[in-house]
């Protein structure tokens, strides 16, 4: 099917940044997580549980960082436009892509050929980007509920309290990383399916020609023969 044009708007560098810091932490919290829990080589343990520390502060400040800048800066609403909105309302149900969540459920499920085009987000996408922050937080949270420092504070005391201990919480740890590494995987695979425009946007910066379309009139307006 037909894309809308890539530009720069849409992904301003200051996103582009946070998202590999992203991706650079959840690749070593992944790692070092793994090896935390099963150590496959020997004297590795004190960097792993330092690096694991650090990559998790890490991206739990830029998880906030990201949120608070998406209040404050402005991005382009959908693809094939360089007009701007505050970044937040990308987020928000927009008139781009209203009523659309059918026909995307429909689309991630192999039952329909063409996603809609309008809103840069998807509504699936939508509702997994608003997810994300909250389990970034609550990873970050149970986190802090093992390390022996904290285990014993407060809140973190209580919570380990609650659900019957250190054990649990290190399990309900270990699934939130399986949760990160399942979006990682489906992340990847449904922003690259159709072309590497998009990794290529997200990683280089580079923009990418297309069909133009128009957040007021709702509908696409021309074509783009920029090339990438």
């Amino acid at each position: 099917m037909a894309h809308l044009a890539h530009y720069r708007q849409a992904h301003p560098l200051p996103f582009i940044i946070t998202h590999w810091i992203n991706l650079i932490c959840m690749v070593v919290l992944i790692f070092t997580g793994f090896y935390i829990h099963f150590p496959f080589f020997a004297a590795f343990m004190g960097i792993a549980r330092g690096a694991h520390l650090f990559f998790g502060y890490l991206i739990f400040l830029n998880c906030l960082l990201r949120v608070i800048l998406s209040l404050f800066l402005k991005s382009a609403p959908t693809g094939g436009t360089r007009q701007v909105d505050y970044d937040i309302k990308s987020f928000l149900p927009q008139k781009d892509n209203r009523h659309q969540l059918g026909a995307w459920i429909k689309y991630y499920l192999f039952f329909k050929k063409d996603h809609p085009l309008g809103g840069k987000y998807g509504v699936p996408q939508k509702l997994t980007y608003v997810a994300i922050p909250l389990l970034i937080c609550f990873t970050f949270f149970t986190g802090l509920c093992l390390w022996a420092p904290t285990s014993v504070v407060g809140p973190f005391a209580a919570f380990n309290g609650l659900i019957g201990g250190v054990i649990v919480t290190r399990i309900v740890h270990n699934f939130c990383m399986w949760a990160f590494i399942i979006f990682t995987m489906i992340h990847a695979y449904l922003a690259n399916v159709e072309g590497l425009a998009p990794s290529k946007m997200m990683f280089g910066w580079k923009e990418h020609g297309g069909l133009v379309y128009d957040p007021e009139l709702h509908n696409i307006v021309g074509e783009d023969d920029l090339k990438d």
